[in-house]
């Protein structure tokens, strides 16, 4: 079984995407320890809540320089919910722009919809190249729950990566993969069959 890291970085939804993991076929570790994060086979970078907390979170661990590591040496990394917004350049929430990780680029902004949050189920449009949807049908629906995303899907497209698209008050990014860095917008964890189909097909990839 592939060894993952779930980087325990004081953020939510660690045990739920300890869970679904290990119900995937991966031997799961919940840690802060980043050498254990550095030599793991797959890295799960999870986040809920605001943005400025996460990266507050992030850079109390020393987080960050491991992560980028791992991409540049070539090594899996998976990026959920405002764990995915975070390998951003920044975000914006409240009028407060904060830094990210940098590893993707553009920005992170509040979803251009009556309704915010936007909670709840929603298809996407893969990309056709995509591995993280590889045999889902069309139509697959997963969980979101969010009030922020990711909008510029034409700068990620210029930077080589593939992107997944779905759309409420606007399109925005769904999922991206870019060489050893992929990322959900959505919870696979909390999205059934189609969650556990999608950690399935990254865990393939380690």
């Amino acid at each position: 079984m592939p060894g993952v890291v779930v980087l325990d970085y004081g953020s939510g939804n660690i045990r739920s995407a300890q869970r679904a993991l290990d119900r995937a076929g991966a031997e799961v570790t919940v840690t802060a320890d980043l050498d254990a994060a550095l030599a793991a086979d797959g890295l799960v970078v999870p986040g809920v809540g605001a943005y400025a907390a996460c990266m507050a979170g992030i850079e109390a661990l020393g987080a960050g320089p491991v992560i980028a590591e791992r991409v540049a040496a070539g090594r899996p990394v998976l990026g959920i919910c405002v764990g995915m917004q975070i390998l951003f350049e920044y975000g914006e929430e409240h009028g407060l722009v904060t830094k990210g990780l940098g590893l993707l680029p553009g920005g992170v902004t509040r979803l251009a919809a009556e309704r915010v949050p936007h909670m709840g189920w929603n298809t996407v449009e893969p990309d056709a190249g995509s591995t993280l949807f590889a045999g889902l049908p069309e139509g697959s629906r997963f969980y979101f729950v969010h009030s922020y995303a990711a909008a510029d899907i034409a700068a990620l497209s210029g930077a080589g990566a593939r992107v997944t698209v779905t759309d409420h008050g606007g399109p925005f990014v769904a999922g991206v993969e870019r060489g050893p860095l992929s990322a959900a917008q959505f919870h696979p964890e909390k999205s059934g069959d189609s969650g556990a189909t999608l950690l399935r097909n990254w865990l393939g990839t380690l």
